[in-house]
């Protein structure tokens, strides 16, 4: 394993336990304590963990991204019932912008096989499920691949999506609230999902709780520009009732 890699993974596990120690970290990754200290001071420099004596904590609420199959194995109950409630909310027929995420993802997967929409996407998983749909209409918008999501972004996915206006757009966030509004880790990505808000008459949210109350470094959006938002049943009477003073309907699945 490179450095790098043992990083990212001693990021995840700062995340996930709220600590990480030396020699625990010597012994998961087979490694001398000498490198594990190398490499929690290259994060700490980085501002990714803060440094204590014997090992190290998450800096503040700074999140690394994670991948598709984390974050599709991550609150899998929760996003098959968003995914099932967002389907009840498509029309059947006209058009649709898909986002990527590994929700929408799923809803893509329960699209009847002879749907008819017209449906407009940047994620290529979102495009494998639904290329085999005969009478449905795929436009693949194209750009630069992020392959941590998978999905098209930069200047030509900016000027394909330009051209477009849908009926519906349907978008994943990595973090949404009252104030800090919807926020993703990513520059290029969150001026994708931009643009998608601007190119559709009605936005539909999918967001399970557990992002509720999470800001991230891009923010493309606020509340106040989605019609509805579809979430689980973590978020509480009191939670969905400030959203709803902003405007959005909101469904827990």
């Amino acid at each position: 394993m490179y450095a790098p890699e043992r990083q990212q993974q001693i990021l995840l596990l700062a995340q996930e336990h709220g600590r990480v120690d030396v020699p625990s970290l010597a012994e998961e990754f087979g490694v001398t304590q000498e490198t594990v200290r190398r490499d929690l001071s290259a994060l700490d420099k980085a501002g990714l963990l803060r440094r204590v004596h014997g090992g190290a904590l998450p800096a503040g609420g700074l999140h690394l991204e994670p991948g598709l199959a984390e974050r599709d194995s991550t609150a899998a109950p929760e996003k098959e019932r968003i995914a099932r409630a967002a389907l009840e909310l498509l029309p059947t027929e006209g058009s649709l912008l898909l986002d990527a995420g590994t929700t929408i993802s799923r809803l893509a997967a329960l699209l009847p096989l002879d749907s008819t929409l017209t449906v407009v996407t940047n994620a290529l998983p979102v495009a494998a499920r639904l290329a085999d749909h005969p009478d449905l209409t795929l436009h693949l918008v194209g750009g630069r691949l992020r392959h941590r999501t998978q999905a098209a972004v930069d200047a030509w996915a900016l000027r394909d999506l330009a051209d477009v206006h849908a009926d519906l757009a349907v978008v994943a966030t990595n973090g949404f609230g009252p104030e800090s509004g919807l926020t993703t880790p990513d520059l290029a990505e969150a001026a994708v999902k931009r643009a998608m808000l601007a190119g559709a008459g009605r936005v539909v949210l999918l967001a399970d709780s557990s992002k509720y109350g999470s800001r991230q470094f891009a923010r493309f959006g606020t509340l106040r520009e989605v019609d509805v938002l579809i979430t689980d049943t973590g978020l509480t009477d009191q939670q969905a009732a400030e959203i709803e003073n902003l405007g959005p309907e909101v469904i827990r699945a």
